[in-house]
């Protein structure tokens, strides 16, 4: 018998007992929400493109319809879902209007197994006009920018998807925070 090695773990294999089982907190819009409302899918992948099962975690702080970052209300714009055995999580949203200067966008943060520290990085949408003038999109290289994007999903209205890539080829643009 050939033994392989397996990967490194920094966290070890108990990271999904702190993951939260609250599915409430992936709807972010209530009923009566001002906005459009939106499905947004998030799936979380590794280095080699392979799902992270049961074990990260997606949160979300974003702005209301009209871009400013509520506090109470119908819409308290923060979200926090573990991934599935596919490695996919979905919450349900309001789009965000613009902030400050700023294209719409969702601020998220990535939690998972090997992580010594969370990640930080931002959803714009795919199309948005105002893209072409947000100032921190403006800071990633434009070959690298389609990994902050999330794209409508075909026959779904209002349904929108992203990858996060925690390594490699195609490695989502992280923030240092």
């Amino acid at each position: 018998m050939r033994l392989i090695p397996t990967a490194s773990q920094t966290v070890g294999p108990f990271f999904n007992f702190g993951l939260t089982a609250d599915q409430s907190l992936g709807i972010l819009a209530r009923d009566g929400t001002p906005g459009e409302p939106i499905r947004l899918e998030f799936r979380v992948v590794d280095g080699d493109g392979m799902p992270t099962p049961g074990d990260s975690m997606i949160e979300l702080w974003q702005a209301d319809a009209t871009g400013r970052y509520p506090s109470s209300g119908l819409f308290f714009g923060f979200g926090r879902l573990e991934t599935n055995k596919e490695g996919i999580c979905v919450f349900e949203t309001i789009k965000p209007g613009a902030v400050a200067g700023a294209a719409p966008h969702i601020n998220v943060v990535v939690f998972a197994r090997g992580l010594l520290k969370h990640l930080f990085t931002r959803v714009y949408f795919a199309g948005e006009p105002a893209n072409v003038r947000d100032p921190v999109l403006a800071l990633v290289p434009e070959a690298r920018r389609g990994t902050l994007l999330a794209h409508p999903v075909a026959g779904q209205p209002n349904a929108w998807r992203i990858e996060i890539c925690l390594q490699g080829d195609g490695e989502t643009v992280f923030f240092d925070l």
